[in-house]
Order: C-alpha cells, then structure tokens, then sequence
C-alpha cells in the first residue's frame, strides 16, 4: 500500500539522495561492573559494528516536521522526505492537495533504560580441585558459539521501525555498543585467573548483558497538505502504546565465579 502511496508522490515530487545523521535523548552515564568484560579483539566470531544512520532532516524536510502536532522521529519517514522536493509554482493561488503518506510508527519516547549483566547465560567452565594439595588456576573459554537475541517485548505494528527507533534512542542515552543480536564464538579466550582452591570444585560462569528498554511509541495517518506554495504535515488518529524490549550488548561478557564442596 504504501509502495502505491510513494509512486503517486513520484508525480508530484523530484528525489534526490540525502545521507547525514540523526540523533536524540540525553547520555545516560552506565557504570560497568569489574565483573564485565569488553571481548572485541578476543572474540573468534566478528561481530559487525552496529552503525545505524542518525538522519538529520534537511532543511526542507525540517520545515515539514515544524507544522506538525505531533513530533516525528521515524527514521525511515525522515529518509523519504529528505528525497522529496516540491517546487514553489508562481501560479499556485488556489491549488490544493492533501496526499496520504500512510500509517507510521511516529516517535518513540523512552521512559527508563537499565541495565542485566546476567542476561543470558552463555558458558560454564569447570575446575575440579578436590584432590589437589595446592591451589589450581582457570580460565575462560568459550565452549561453543552462542548466538544471544534480544527484542520487543510485545508484538507492535511496524515493529522495525519501533526496534530501530529504541536502539537509537537506547545507544545514545548509554553510550554501549548495543545490537539485537551477538554472537560469542566458540574459543574466545580471557587471560583474567581464578584460583580454586584444594578440596574444591570451580565454576565460572559467563553472561551475555543486555539494555532493557522501555518508553512508549506513538503512531499516527501522515498527510502531507498542499495549499498554494505553503507546505505542512498533518497527523490524524493519534495512537500511543506502551513498549519494552531487550537489546543486548555487543562483545561484552560478564563473569561469576564460584567454589562448592560439591558439584551443582
């Protein structure tokens, strides 16, 4: 439907490609824990850089989004006005148009955004000292490739376009490299030692961490109305919902380490 939509706006309107960066929401400072480790460079699966665009609006897209009601944030609906022209007529006393551009996942509000260092529970290693007469060293090591996903909480209409707008809104506010998906490759190795003790079993324990973001996202029927050379956005049947979802960190792995007299 809305392939339709932006094929009858091919009449009206001339693209030309933009590209630029849009960004918004305050940086919130996160602590992380000495328990948490960064594993990049050690990392035998590489994980692509999550490097969603930041589209700024260009001028006349930005004078677009002044006229409406309700702020629009969407990404993908900025992208299509920044390749939109329309041309002043000289003659355009009395000319109107109202266009439907479609129903649209508008902005996304965040409410609160924390953190899980245990998220996802990724690898065990297993040192058995029970017989020793001194102290045993271990390290990690990735047993097997995981592959930990995060995602909405609840099914949502244009649900992308929801994901992309809270995992901009959750990167800016954090400063962590977040994706919805990442993936530890088996053998990925830390040089950091714990000590089991004689008479004892050891467990170290890996997690995934993820952001749990939550906030509400707002939608709303997108008309672009043309009164002679004066250009503005309307918003009709306004929507809001509440809206979580889990994004995990990217290339970063939290551990807990534990002795028993038994084994778990």
């Amino acid at each position: 439907m809305k392939k339709l939509i932006f094929i009858s706006l091919v009449l009206l309107f001339s693209f030309s490609v933009s590209h630029a960066s849009y960004a918004e929401g305050k940086q919130k400072q996160i602590k992380i824990p000495n328990t948490v480790m960064e594993i990049t460079k050690e990392n035998t699966y590489p994980n692509p850089t999550q490097d969603l665009p930041y589209l700024q609006p260009s001028d006349f897209t930005q004078s677009l989004i002044d006229t409406s009601d309700v702020p629009i944030e969407n990404p993908d609906l900025i992208r299509i006005l920044n390749e939109s022209t329309i041309s002043d007529a000289p003659l355009a006393i009395g000319y109107r148009a109202t266009i439907y551009l479609g129903e649209w996942a508008l902005n996304y509000q965040s409410t609160e955004t924390a953190t899980n260092w245990e998220y996802q529970k990724i690898n065990t290693n297993f040192q058995d000292n029970r017989g020793g007469k001194g102290p045993i060293q271990m390290h990690y090591k990735q047993e097997a490739q995981k592959s930990v996903k995060g995602g909405l909480t609840a099914k949502v209409p244009e649900a992308e376009h929801v994901k992309k707008m809270m995992l901009l809104k959750a990167m800016k506010k954090t400063n962590l490299p977040l994706s919805f998906e990442t993936i530890i490759g088996a053998g990925t190795k830390a040089d950091q030692i714990y000590n089991v003790q004689p008479k004892k079993l050891g467990y170290l324990y890996a997690y995934a961490p993820a952001v749990n973001e939550k906030g509400k996202v707002t939608y709303g029927e997108v008309y672009l109305v043309l009164k002679g050379n004066k250009k503005s956005i309307v918003v009709k049947n306004v929507t809001s919902q509440g809206i979580g979802a889990w994004i995990p960190i990217q290339d970063h792995v939290s551990f807990g380490f534990v002795t028993a007299d038994n084994p778990k």
